[in-house]
């Protein structure tokens, strides 16, 4: 986070959370804060890193986009 002003801009940051509140936590609550720490991990490994689609890959998962990448490096070379 930054003073105003400053070029450093926290919304990618924002963005996550914002995420990770509709998509996961809204309306749950946890019993443990390790629970807690659990399912937050098992969003961002097991489903916002490598299966949700992000705007900045043209709406591709990052696992689709990865693939179509391999598939283009073969049929060059």
């Amino acid at each position: 986070m930054s003073r105003r002003g400053n070029c450093w801009d926290n919304a990618v940051v924002e963005s996550f959370f914002s995420s990770l509140k509709k998509e996961r936590i809204k309306k749950r609550i946890y019993a443990t804060r390790e629970a807690a720490t659990l399912d937050v991990a098992d969003y961002i490994d097991g489903f916002y890193n490598p299966k949700r689609r992000h705007s900045y890959l043209g709406g591709t998962s990052p696992e689709e986009f990865e693939s179509a990448h391999r598939r283009r490096r073969i049929v060059v070379h």
